[in-house]
């Protein structure tokens, strides 16, 4: 009989992500306490804000890292098995063009960000916050994060994982201790929560530097004779399968940069403060909450390109189905209780006026349906991946975020206010509608897929 191994290689992996994206509260926890140090009314909550305001573009890094890094993983682990030196030497050089150009247009950004904060929002204290964290972050970024993207995949290219995850832990623990330092001993304020954030990464990256180079200096000692293959475009050969990763993150930009641009717009401009510094702490709920199914997403891609390998459809249909059922008790059993015993406390402990802790406790019920709904779609979208067919998982995110996700916010937040509910009521019930409704249509795409390959290797396998 078989039996699914899904949750076994899981688990390692939800605690590695849990802690990660624990850790990025941090910058969250210290901005509320910026109007306490500096006397400044509304600081808080305007610092919160501006952070929220800061998600699309990190979402805009994230996206570029994981297709740049997933791409260039790919094609180092498949030349380095093949024994191809020559190719591996081509790939190293070709990553670092492409990190040049992501340096290059990501300073740029930081430099755009600088520029039109004060003319784009109409709050100056709120310009003011997410004018110098945006600089220093995207900018920071440019410098420090993308310059990862090299070790990093050669540590994954050797099967390192626990390199990767102690490279990640090392950046989490050192932003903490370098916040406390900037924040309550220097009194940097915001400057100083970006900073850290930046300067955190610098360690993480002087490990997998080290850590890669050891990894390498035994490859070459090992590799007695190195067969002869190169790539006639070594860029274009990463790019091949980064772009179509890197564009799922960038819509998921989108949908935030879509969200955000409604809440900075809506009058008063003091209401929309709140509601941003309410979004930002529903939306760190959110993600902090979906890291076991992004995790159990990671796990599951090896296991589908394993299977789909070996012809048995069937064990990815069972591994999928057992993935969704812990899905589903995890909403329910853990999620649920937290969000209704942690909301409100959360609610208050990151908020600095009245307005904005109702909002956000108004938001926390919606974190638990989005969490329901969305982990279906990482678990589809993964496997579309491991079938190595990313085109459903990419047209399906495209559908979410423009037909969905973005105009059920802007209806959602219309009907609200109209019918004399929160407006956070109304944000939340479209962000839920949008994730659906995107499970839904990739969910059952991948269904019938799954079926269709295990009807033409077994005329009797049922469809999922």
């Amino acid at each position: 009989m078989k039996s699914a191994t899904i949750l076994r290689l899981t688990g390692p992996l939800v605690v590695s992500f849990w802690l990660r994206s624990a850790f990025a509260w941090v910058d969250t926890f210290f901005a509320a306490e910026l109007e306490d140090l500096e006397q400044v009314p509304g600081l808080g909550d305007a610092s919160i804000a501006a952070i929220g305001l800061a998600l699309p573009f990190e979402f805009l890094t994230i996206a570029c890292w994981v297709g740049s890094s997933n791409g260039l993983t790919t094609r180092l682990a498949a030349a380095m098995g093949a024994g191809e030196s020559d190719r591996v030497a081509q790939l190293k050089s070709a990553s670092v063009r492409i990190i040049w150009v992501l340096c290059a247009a990501f300073l740029a950004m930081a430099a755009a960000i600088w520029w039109l904060s004060p003319h784009v929002l109409e709050d100056p204290l709120l310009a003011r916050q997410f004018q110098l964290y945006g600089t220093i972050l995207i900018g920071g970024s440019a410098l420090t994060s993308f310059w990862a993207i090299l070790p990093d995949s050669i540590v994954k290219a050797h099967q390192d994982t626990r390199g990767t995850m102690w490279a990640g832990l090392l950046s989490t623990f050192t932003n903490v201790i370098m916040n406390t330092i900037f924040v309550f001993v220097f009194g940097w304020g915001i400057i100083g929560i970006a900073a850290s954030t930046v300067l955190s990464r610098v360690f993480s990256l002087a490990y997998a530097w080290q850590r890669a180079a050891g990894h390498e200096r035994r490859r070459l000692e090992e590799c007695a004779a190195p067969r002869p293959g190169r790539f006639e475009q070594p860029v274009r050969a990463i790019l091949a399968l980064a772009i179509p990763g890197a564009l799922t993150y960038l819509l998921m930009s989108v949908e935030s940069l879509a969200v955000l641009g409604l809440i900075a717009n809506l009058p008063p401009a003091e209401q929309a403060v709140s509601l941003l510094a309410a979004w930002s702490i529903f939306d760190r709920a959110l993600r902090f909450l979906l890291m076991p199914g992004i995790a159990c997403s990671v796990a599951l891609l090896p296991l589908v390109a394993r299977d789909s390998g070996k012809g048995d459809f069937e064990q990815i249909q069972l591994e999928l189905r057992t993935a969704e059922r812990a899905g589903w008790i995890y909403s329910l059993a853990i999620v649920l209780p937290m969000v209704l015993l942690g909301g409100p406390w959360l609610a208050q402990v990151l908020s600095d006026t009245p307005e904005t802790r109702q909002f956000a406790r108004d938001g926390m019920p919606w974190v638990f349906l989005g969490v329901l709904v969305s982990i279906p779609f990482f678990l589809a979208r993964s496997t579309f991946d491991g079938l190595q067919r990313p085109r459903p998982g990419l047209i399906a995110s495209t559908i979410r975020a423009f037909l969905l996700f973005i105009p059920g916010m802007a209806v959602g937040y219309t009907v609200a206010v109209a019918a004399g509910f929160s407006p956070m009521h109304g944000l939340g019930a479209g962000a839920c509608f949008g994730l659906l409704g995107g499970s839904l249509l990739i969910r059952n795409w991948i269904g019938r897929q799954l079926g269709e390959l295990a009807a033409e290797q077994n005329p009797r396998e049922a469809v999922v």
